[in-house]
C-alpha cells in the first residue's frame, strides 16, 4: 500500500520577513490559492489523507494540522527537534510500519513546486511498481536540468533498468558543483537535479539504516516500541536528539545497492528563495516580478511583494533588489546571496529582536 510522508519541519529562512519559524513558506501561499504544504498534500490526493502522513515540529504541529484538515490528526508526527532527514524518514518508517507492515513510501519535502498532477501520479506509480517488482530498491526522481545550476546536488545516472521506462542504476552522487563543473554535467545528458524525492517500502529503509546508521536504527526501534503506548512520548524526547543529525542522502542513499533513479516526467521547482518567484509569477517588461501595489520609475530586475494587501511599494533608480514588506518587518536586499538572509537572521537574533523571526 502506497503512503505519502510530507517533510515539512524547515524554517524557510531565505524566505523571511514573511517566513517565520510560527509559520515558515511551506505553511504560506507563496504561488497560488493555497498553501505550499496544501498543494503537497493535494498533488498526492489520490492516495488518500488516511494514508497521508506529515513529519513537522512542536511549532508548526497545530497550524500544520489546521491547514491538512483531512489528514487524521495522529498523522501528523511531531519531532521533538530538529536532525535532518533521516532521523525524519525513520521515525515516518517506523510510524508506517505499525499502520502497514507492506507500507510503500513516497518521500517529498512540503515545500516545492510540482506540475501537473497527473504526470506527477503516473511518475510516483511507475516508481512504486519498481518497488513491488524489486523491494530492494531505493527509488529517487531526478530532474532533468535546464541550465548548468551550482544550487543543487547532481545524480549521475548508469545502466538503464530492464522493463522500466527512463529508469537508471546510480552510478553517482555528486555534491553542488561551480559552475564549469555543472556545465560539463549538462552536456554530457547523464545528470539529474537531485529533487530529494524518494519511494521505497518502509521496511527496506529500516533495514538500510541499520546496516549504515546502526545507532539511529536501534534508538528508532526503541521508539518503535513504544508506539501507541504511554511511555512513547518521552522515549521519543530521549532518544531522538541523541541520533546522527544526517541527511537521508548521507546517511544511506550513496553508500547502498540497488539505487535506481527515475527521471521526472514532471515540472520541478525548488523555491529556494525569494528569486524563485520570478519562475513562479513571470516578469513584467522592465523585467520586475510585482505582487501587490507597487509603482516604480527606472527599476528593472527587482522582485517586489508585499503581504498586507494594502501597502503601496514605490522605487526610484534600483535594479536587481528584492523588497519584501510585511506589517511588521522589511526586506530590502540585493539579489544573488541566498545566504545573505541567513546572516541577517543571525544578526537579528543576537540583537535580540527574536520577535520577528
Amino acid at each position: 500500500m502506497l503512503h505519502a510522508v510530507i517533510m515539512a519541519g524547515g524554517s524557510g529562512t531565505r524566505f523571511w520577513p514573511q517566513s517565520r519559524q510560527v509559520m515558515p513558506k511551506q505553511l504560506l501561499k507563496l504561488a497560488g490559492d493555497q498553501t505550499m504544504i496544501q498543494d503537497t498534500a493535494g498533488r498526492a490526493g489520490w492516495i488518500g489523507p488516511e494514508r497521508t502522513w506529515v513529519v513537522t515540529n512542536a511549532v508548526q504541529a497545530d497550524e500544520t494540522r489546521k491547514q491538512l484538515g483531512d489528514v487524521p490528526p495522529s498523522n501528523v508526527l511531531v519531532e521533538p527537534c530538529a536532525r535532518n532527514t533521516a532521523p525524519c524518514v525513520g521515525y515516518a518508517a517506523a510510524e508506517l510500519l505499525h499502520a502497514d507492515p507492506d507500507a510503500v513510501m513516497l518521500v517529498m519535502p512540503a515545500d516545492h513546486v510540482i506540475g501537473p498532477p497527473e504526470v506527477f501520479q503516473k511518475a510516483v506509480e511507475q516508481a512504486a511498481a519498481i518497488v513491488e517488482s524489486d523491494p530492494e530498491q531505493l527509488v529517487l526522481f531526478g530532474v532533468k536540468p535546464n541550465y548548468p545550476s551550482v544550487g543543487f546536488g547532481y545524480i549521475e545516472r548508469g545502466e538503464e533498468l530492464a522493463d522500466s521506462e527512463k529508469a537508471y542504476k546510480v552510478e553517482s552522487f555528486r555534491e553542488k558543483p561551480d559552475l564549469d563543473t555543472a556545465q560539463q554535467y549538462l552536456d554530457s545528458g547523464k545528470f539529474y537535479w537531485n529533487c530529494g524525492i524518494f519511494v521505497w517500502k518502509a521496511s527496506r529503509i529500516l533495514e538500510a539504516l541499520k546496516e549504515y546508521e546502526p545507532d539511529m536504527h536501534e534508538r528508532l526501534m526503541r521508539v518503535s516500541e513504544k508506539i501507541g503506548k504511554d511511555d512513547f512520548q518521552s522515549t521519543l524526547e530521549t532518544e531522538y536528539p541523541e541520533m546522527n543529525s544526517t541527511s537521508i542522502d548521507y546517511a544511506v542513499l550513496e553508500r547502498a545497492k540497488s539505487v535506481s533513479v527515475l527521471e521526472a516526467p514532471f515540472e520541478w521547482d525548488d523555491v529556494g528563495s525569494w528569486e524563485a518567484l520570478t519562475r513562479l509569477l513571470g516578469e513584467d517588461e522592465a523585467k520586475n516580478t510585482i505582487d501587490g501595489q507597487f509603482v516604480g520609475l527606472e527599476t528593472t530586475g527587482c522582485t517586489v511583494r508585499d503581504t498586507t494587501g494594502g501597502h503601496l511599494i514605490g522605487t526610484i533608480g534600483i535594479e536587481d533588489c528584492i523588497i519584501v514588506h510585511t506589517p511588521d518587518a522589511t526586506l530590502v536586499a540585493k539579489k544573488g546571496d541566498e545566504n545573505a538572509i541567513k546572516r541577517l537572521i543571525s544578526e537579528i537574533r543576537d540583537r535580540g529582536l527574536d520577535q520577528y523571526l
